[in-house]
């Protein structure tokens, strides 16, 4: 028997793996999609969406993504897992997610194929968005160049392609090796990290879409795990996860402060101890 079995849930709710199913719609989230469904459908061009460590960037990339409709939008998705990446690279890449084959290898050939795969999406009626996650791992002056110079494709005065970039704080830094392209961001927000009240909703929420039909976790140990994660949505589902681990391992039928301080101690997050505590 797993905790699952023990707390009647149908699986894991706090895993970490990126699952639609799980998106939490906070307020926050829900304004940040909806400004950057208005940079989409009016192709502005560029806008940025910034965030700490943890705070559910990621998630709402794919939520984004999988809203986006097929008969709209001709979409992709990029993540970029390393910053040793070329403008050439990044050019291939958005060829391949949207679907063109025999990917040349000239900078010159692979310009002149996107501009033509962009008019053809153009006289579809659809409007072509890339969604860029892991964007502060983009570097270099020369790839913030290639953005601006991707950005003067159009047509009749309409843009024809929109980057969306999800990134970390230090994205702003790379945007602002180019600064032309720095003031051509339409639209910028950034991810908080949750409130006490929302660390809380955001509980229920995960254990409610898992299959919970009781309070699992006492109001006190809700209140812990947001001290102790700081309302930092990915340590919310590392502290939970471990808490109902515990809590099953111990036969307790709910979770508790002094069982989320424990997990909090082994998990090595002392530092994040909440303020007057000792």
């Amino acid at each position: 028997m797993s905790y699952i079995e023990y707390y009647n849930l149908k699986e894991q709710p706090f895993t970490n793996t990126v699952d639609t199913k799980f998106y939490y719609n906070s307020a926050q989230h829900s304004e940040a999609l909806l400004r950057l469904k208005y940079a989409i459908n009016t192709m502005k061009g560029l806008a940025v969406l910034v965030g700490g460590i943890g705070t559910g960037k990621t998630t709402l990339a794919r939520r984004m993504l999988d809203e986006l409709s097929d008969r709209e939008f001709e979409s992709a998705l990029l993540v970029i897992i390393h910053s040793n990446i070329t403008p050439e690279w990044l050019l291939k890449k958005i060829l391949t997610q949207l679907g063109v084959e025999d990917i040349p290898e000239e900078k010159t050939e692979l310009l002149g194929r996107l501009v033509n795969c962009l008019m053809e999406i153009h006289e579809k009626g659809k409007k072509t968005v890339v969604l860029i996650d892991e964007a502060q791992m983009l570097q270099t002056k020369d790839l913030m160049e290639e953005f601006r110079g991707l950005l003067n494709i159009e047509t009749g005065g309409n843009k024809l392609i929109t980057f969306i970039l999800f990134g970390m704080p230090e994205l702003d830094d790379s945007l602002s090796l180019d600064e032309p392209l720095k003031q051509r961001i339409a639209m910028r927000y950034k991810l908080q990290s949750f409130e006490e009240s929302t660390t809380e909703e955001y509980i229920k929420f995960r254990l409610k879409i898992a299959g919970s039909n009781s309070e699992l976790f006492t109001k006190d140990a809700m209140e812990a795990v947001h001290s102790y994660s700081h309302g930092i949505p990915r340590l919310i589902n590392t502290i939970c996860d471990n808490a109902l681990l515990e809590g099953f391992l111990r036969k307790k039928q709910k979770i508790d402060a002094n069982i989320i301080k424990e997990v909090v101690n082994d998990l090595g997050l002392t530092n994040n101890r909440p303020k007057g505590e000792k």
